[in-house]
């Protein structure tokens, strides 16, 4: 059975002067400003689409990993998931960089960067993101 999450934004005026609201309505969160300007140049404390597409795909990296993980026997105690969206005003979203540090006792560093890249490829948000022209991923298991 499907489970739904559900968000929503309120935008007020054209593309460039206007501004909106995202509200996170299944969990609650918050609602946050978002702008032109925060996607396409400076933040100032406003969100956009690509920061909250990087925060997904941490995310979904990060579970997708530790599931790996378990099913290869062994229990990370700790995964560091980063992920940087460019986008590209006119063009779109054209690279996602996905840097992990984990630490994970007795694995080795073949069987590490197997299981990782294999976490990039099967988590459903980068299959979600499949159209983005490059996904990488630079894995570091720390010692």
């Amino acid at each position: 059975m499907a489970t739904t999450r559900t968000a929503s934004t309120e935008w007020k005026g054209d593309l460039f002067g206007g501004s909106g609201q995202t509200t996170f309505e299944t969990s609650g969160i918050g609602t946050y400003d978002v702008t032109w300007k925060a996607r396409a140049e400076q933040a100032e404390g406003k969100t956009s689409p690509e920061e909250l597409l990087a925060a997904a795909h941490a995310t979904c990296y990060s579970m997708q990993f530790s599931n790996m993980l378990k099913e290869h026997g062994t229990t990370a105690e700790s995964i560091k998931t980063s992920a940087a969206v460019d986008f590209v005003p006119g063009t779109g979203i054209t690279e996602i960089r996905l840097t992990v540090n984990a630490t994970v006792p007795g694995i080795s560093e073949d069987d590490f960067q197997r299981l990782a890249t294999g976490a990039k490829e099967n988590c459903p948000v980068s299959g979600a993101l499949a159209s983005v022209p490059s996904i990488t991923l630079d894995a570091t298991l720390a010692s």
